[in-house]
């Protein structure tokens, strides 16, 4: 290290927070050369055609200008393709994180509490630490479901400013029931985040909360359902929830090649909403085909991914890593989620892929998995 190098680390080690220096980067693998089931985004590119309209609205648009702080178009084109009710307001975000970021800037101060079931989305975690906010995750029940009642309890004890519920649940897929839902909003003493990421694979939504109970708000994204690249997040919620979440908004967060393309792109919401729908066809297969290798445990899911434990997989610890490892090496990426808590040990996340995809990533367990056992 030459001078200079050491005297930037001590000005950085003095200067960034500790809990900064402390993290480690959000892993993204390189699945360039990949078949890529690691991060839930949809398999299926959008038809010619569709491709031909978002280029022809993108190219209208005047780049030296400064996006739209209040783009209507976008949010009435969101509000017809995905059915938001009329008495509910839209904030967009880029991406859903940043939604679920300032949530939490509104609401909380240093030492509040931020609750959700938990294992679940780990950016709940890191934007409730990054925000000085007290994180308190609920453990699943043994099957993974969600403790009402220990949930019940915490928020009675921990009077918590936000919850989160993802609903389904990741990085599980499984699905919370609509009671389960209402008995945590009723019972919340601030704000409820439904995250709704996988809603479109989940045939239900919770949408009607958000004019029903005075404390709901819902999160979405159009990533999974084939737009990833765009990073568009919306939230929908009474208009007063809005006007206040909306002050922290930065007034140019959506750029002007988003805005232009997802509104073209959404006049073909039909094309989309079939993409879906073989998803979850392909996703009920591939759980039924990984249930019926031997030591292999896939849950049921509601989301365009599955989980499956490999704790029987073999006499040893272990099994998940090795499996992972025997996939990457045979250029098939999934997500291991086994560090992420304990209930997730020996469990990979396998994302929803063509169902090309889907037959090599079967046909390569089919021949890693006698070694993991022997």
């Amino acid at each position: 290290m030459t001078a200079s190098d050491a005297s930037t680390a001590r000005v950085i080690a003095a200067t960034i927070r500790p809990d900064v220096q402390a993290l480690a980067r959000y892993a993204v693998a390189d699945g360039t050369q990949a078949i890529k089931l690691d991060a839930m985004e949809s398999p299926y590119s959008l038809p010619a055609d569709i491709q031909a309209a978002v280029a022809r609205a993108v190219g209208k648009v005047a780049l030296n200008r400064y996006p739209s702080a209040d783009p209507r178009p976008v949010k009435d084109a969101v509000r017809t393709a995905f059915d938001i009710p009329a008495g509910a307001d839209i904030m967009l975000g880029n991406g859903s994180d940043e939604l679920i970021s300032l949530a939490i800037q509104s609401t909380c101060v240093p030492g509040d509490v931020v609750m959700s079931p938990w294992p679940s989305f780990v950016m709940y975690e890191a934007f409730a630490r990054l925000n000085h906010a007290t994180f308190a995750g609920v453990p699943l029940t043994a099957d993974l479901q969600i403790d009402v009642p220990a949930m019940v309890d915490a928020m009675a004890r921990l009077r918590p400013k936000i919850v989160f519920l993802a609903v389904p649940n990741n990085p599980t897929g499984l699905m919370w029931s609509a009671e389960a839902i209402r008995t945590v909003v009723e019972a919340a003493p601030g704000l409820v985040v439904i995250d709704e990421a996988y809603h479109a694979f989940a045939r239900s939504t919770s949408m009607d909360l958000v004019l029903s109970h005075p404390n709901v708000v819902i999160v979405r994204t159009v990533s999974k359902i084939g737009l990833a690249g765009m990073r568009l997040g919306y939230l929908a919620g009474a208009p007063a929830w809005v006007d206040q979440l909306d002050k922290l908004r930065p007034p140019y967060n959506l750029n002007v090649l988003t805005q232009a393309a997802i509104v073209a792109v959404l006049e073909h919401k039909p094309v989309l909403d079939a993409h879906a729908a073989q998803i979850c066809a392909d996703r009920d297969a591939l759980i039924a085909s990984l249930a019926a290798l031997p030591g292999v445990t896939s849950y049921p899911s509601a989301a365009n991914f599955v989980l499956a434990n490999f704790s029987g997989a073999g006499p040893q610890t272990g099994n998940a890593v090795r499996i992972y490892d025997a996939l990457k090496a045979r250029g098939i990426l999934v997500r291991n989620v086994g560090p992420m808590h304990p209930l997730l040990a020996e469990c990979l996340r396998i994302s929803i892929g063509t169902p090309d995809d889907n037959a090599a990533l079967l046909a390569a367990l089919n021949d890693i998995l006698p070694s993991i056992r022997n």
